[in-house]
């Protein structure tokens, strides 16, 4: 591909010296789980989220499903979920034992409806779980309304959002809790798996903690049945150099994404994505719409374009979930999205020349 969709060696490039330094200064520790580099990364973390708590776990769907188990949600109880994200978001529920109920997204935005919630909740519904998709965060106010009026605990899935801003304020303090994942190509990539949870909430984020590490605050004594789900010291390591850089990174990101809006705006038939003026999104992901989307992107390829898509089968028809029983047609919006939908490449190491030999592969199909 003369333009990949993903280039995860240009940030190891640009910071090389500082992550070589931190991977030798853990090394040469010898300690390796739960140590200076975790504690020190939770609080730089937090901080940059502007929330009190940061609890570091071993990747973004143990993040979540640990806040659910924090909650005791279990057995009998609904989530409320996305019909459109991936599956993961609807797994946290399912190993939690709960009941994972779709509402389908907003046709602008393709984050969660407000305006669908209120039909999906029931007496066993016990959190909504919304998805800050592509990093552009979701209508958060009604949202947090409309669950605070029934009694519902909010988690924000900011798996795909470090950095993004709802009217000022950070993704990962914009509801009662929040998970993370720092999967290689996130826009604050670990360099293999790793996630967070972020809270005001000292007595959630406590109870995070001896569910991270086998149910215990003091070595072989075991408050409750918990998991080993740990933030590794050596990818805290790595976080830490990456996280001052974090900013730039998204501004950068925000600059290939304008181009994009700016160049693409007269493409026929080609949707581009919308955003309310009280959003900054980070840009984890630039997902265009369009009809022919299979002729698009087998365009791009022949082109050198390298693109993907997020997502090809909604959760409700995946496999994993026919125990359910919904067919095609049970949510129509997710399913036309996942017909139209496609990701360019887009990444702070981007250069002019790869935008315009996107754009211009773009605008050679369109005529």
């Amino acid at each position: 591909m003369s333009v990949p969709f993903l280039d995860l060696k240009a940030a190891y490039s640009e910071l090389k010296a500082d992550l070589d330094r931190a991977s030798q200064r853990v090394l040469q520790s010898g300690s390796f789980i739960l140590g200076s580099e975790v504690e020190a990364f939770e609080e730089e973390f937090a901080e940059y989220c502007e929330v009190e708590h940061c609890v570091g776990v071993a990747n973004g769907l143990d993040a979540l499903h640990l806040i659910l188990r924090a909650l005791n949600i279990g057995a009998g109880d609904e989530v409320i979920v996305p019909s459109n994200t991936y599956i993961a978001t609807w797994l946290a529920g399912s190993y939690a034992g709960a009941t994972p109920v779709p509402v389908e997204p907003d046709q602008e935005t393709y984050n969660l409806s407000p305006a669908k919630l209120q039909a999906a909740i029931t007496s066993r519904t016990r959190a909504v779980i919304p998805v800050h998709l592509y990093g552009q965060p979701a209508e958060m106010d009604s949202l947090n309304e409309m669950a605070g009026a029934s009694g519902l605990t909010v988690i924000e899935d900011a798996a795909q959002a470090q950095g993004a801003r709802y009217k000022g304020k950070r993704a990962g303090g914009l509801a009662d809790l929040a998970a993370f994942s720092f999967y290689p190509s996130k826009n604050l990539g670990a360099l293999g798996d790793g996630g967070a949870i972020t809270t005001n909430s000292a007595d959630l984020a406590e109870k995070i903690r001896r569910l991270r590490n086998y149910g215990s605050e003091r070595k072989y004594y075991n408050e409750v049945k918990g998991f080993n789900s740990r933030l590794d010291e050596l990818q805290a390591a790595l976080l830490r150099v990456k996280l001052p850089k974090l900013d730039e990174w998204n501004q950068r990101r925000q600059n290939v994404a304008q181009q994009y809006l700016d160049s693409l705006s007269e493409v026929p038939l080609l949707r581009l994505p919308a955003v309310p003026p009280d959003v900054t999104p980070i840009w984890h992901v630039f997902a265009i719409r369009h009809p022919k989307r299979d002729a698009l992107q087998a365009h791009l390829s022949k082109e050198g374009i390298g693109t993907l898509i997020h997502y090809p089968l909604p959760p409700h028809l995946q496999a994993a979930y026919a125990d359910l029983g919904f067919g095609p047609g049970s949510f129509p919006i997710a399913e036309r999205l996942a017909d139209e939908m496609l990701s360019l490449p887009i990444g702070p190491h981007f250069s002019e020349h790869d935008i315009n030999d996107v754009v211009s592969a773009i605008k050679s199909f369109a005529s």
